[in-house]
């Protein structure tokens, strides 16, 4: 199999193939991460039936490309089918006369075929219920990037398709680990750091960082990708919302306005700075967006749900709301003028945040406590006057809680005496306002670690570098 990482979803979805029943696999994930070709590695050619869905055409235009795929997949020419009814007991002939020992239908971008009174998802329903869910020879695989579509419209069908799917899978993006392996495959030589940059702007997304090129830096490759005329990632971020929302000007709305908090916003300020309504449709906005991967909920240490606070943690959108939305282009080494501005370290100190938040599995592993239970969250100092904040706790069960700083900087790190006195009344102040009874040990995760001196050597009990971020 010809692809970098994806082990774990490969070998439950080759179980599924060996299944002695039919199955319904539900594929979906952010668009660029690569759903298409974990599926397509997987099976080559060996599709009984293979159709991909068309973006804004009508139902005829779709009824005309499925027509087309099942003549490919049968050698024969079929009539053009007047309605999806008609078009799926089509497949269902061919299939019917397919020699394959087992059958693996895949749907692509199946949201695309649901348009206006077309009875797409009716005529899906027919053929899974009436013929292929009482087989054993059938693999059904749909795919699609609009997932506030696949999961409103068919996991959590409340129709003819409630329950049907056998088997529900989220392609998440990349690891640190995984970027690495991806660039070692194709011949290019970046170091942890450089690697590091890149993933802050163009997260874990493959198809991103198949604009890597060979023999420049990240600050280069970043320019090339975002600045530079006709680049990728120049206008990228419209379109994403575009290809996964209907109707994305409310979703567009609530990220801009995260962008403005980087500490994360509740519900009823989301509301009020967005001026959308605080309803039942909020609720559904901000589902759809987690579960697109562009905003992550949590609660902060020792609140209450109704206290869940909303963040952006999508890199690309963080970085283009950032430095590319209303922003002025044109000349050249724009990215790199700004490098060691106000502007860019404010933003990769928080980006920074972000990846050590996307890689807490590596953190634990590197703690020793990997296989522990844990509890991961934040927290904000009640006293305005003491302003302490952390941005990522471990609570763990063996009675000890790792307040987590993160430092990104191109040198070790070095804690003076007025920074590890700040520490020390941050960590006073949380031992006195959550009243822990738990050990509290101060965790430092940094770029290239802290410099060994005094001050760090009476508060750091934990010293991570950014090595232990590209952990398996």
């Amino acid at each position: 199999m010809d692809f970098i990482g994806r082990e774990g979803e490969a070998a439950k979805i080759l179980k599924l193939e060996s299944s002695s029943k039919a199955e319904f696999l539900a594929l979906y994930g952010r668009r660029r991460v690569g759903k298409t070709y974990l599926i397509k590695a997987l099976y080559r050619e060996v599709f009984a039936f293979y159709v991909t869905g068309v973006a804004n055409v009508s139902v005829n235009e779709q009824l005309i490309n499925f027509n087309l795929a099942l003549k490919k997949y049968s050698k024969k020419k079929w009539d053009m089918p007047e309605n999806w009814l008609y078009a799926f007991q089509q497949l269902i002939e061919h299939l019917e006369k397919s020699k394959q020992k087992k059958k693996i239908i895949f749907i692509d971008e199946l949201p695309w075929f649901d348009t206006p009174n077309a009875r797409f998802l009716q005529a899906l329903e027919h053929f899974w219920n009436s013929w292929a869910s009482a087989r054993k020879d059938i693999f059904l695989i749909v795919c699609g990037s609009a997932a506030s579509w696949m999961l409103t419209k068919l996991i959590h069908n409340k129709g003819g398709l409630y329950n049907r799917v056998t088997y529900r899978m989220k392609i998440e993006p990349f690891t640190l680990r995984e970027c690495s392996l991806f660039l070692q495959k194709r011949k290019i030589a970046l170091d942890a750091y450089q690697i590091i940059q890149l993933y802050m702007v163009l997260g874990g997304i493959p198809f991103y960082w198949e604009t890597v090129s060979r023999g420049r830096s990240a600050a280069q490759i970043i320019e090339e990708v975002c600045f530079s005329e006709g680049g990728l990632l120049q206008n990228e971020f419209h379109a994403v919302f575009q290809s996964l929302f209907n109707q994305p000007e409310r979703h567009l709305s609530i990220v801009k306005t995260l962008a403005t908090k980087a500490k994360g916003l509740l519900r009823g300020e989301i509301a009020s700075l967005s001026g959308l309504s605080n309803g039942g449709g909020l609720s559904r906005l901000l589902k759809e967006l987690e579960e697109s991967g562009f905003i992550t909920s949590y609660v902060p240490f020792g609140k209450a749900s109704r206290n869940t606070l909303y963040q952006l943690s999508d890199f690309y959108s963080l970085f283009y709301l950032k430095f590319l939305f209303r922003q002025n282009r044109g000349g050249k080494n724009q990215w790199i003028k700004m490098i060691d501005s106000p502007t860019h370290r404010a933003w990769s100190g928080y980006a920074f945040e972000q990846v050590c938040l996307y890689h807490i599995q590596q953190l634990q592993q590197a703690l020793g406590i990997s296989g522990m239970q844990t509890q991961v969250s934040s927290w904000r100092s009640a006293s305005d006057k003491q302003g302490a904040q952390i941005d990522l706790i471990i609570d763990r069960r063996d009675q000890v809680i790792n307040l987590c700083e993160m430092k990104f900087s191109i040198n070790p790190f070095i804690i003076c005496k007025k920074y590890a006195d700040e520490l020390r009344n941050k960590m006073g102040c949380f031992k006195s306002e959550t009243q822990t009874r738990k050990a509290v040990f101060l965790t430092m995760i940094t770029t290239f670690g802290v410099t060994s001196n005094q001050h760090s050597g009476s508060v750091v009990q934990n010293d991570l570098t950014m090595d232990v971020l590209f952990q398996s």
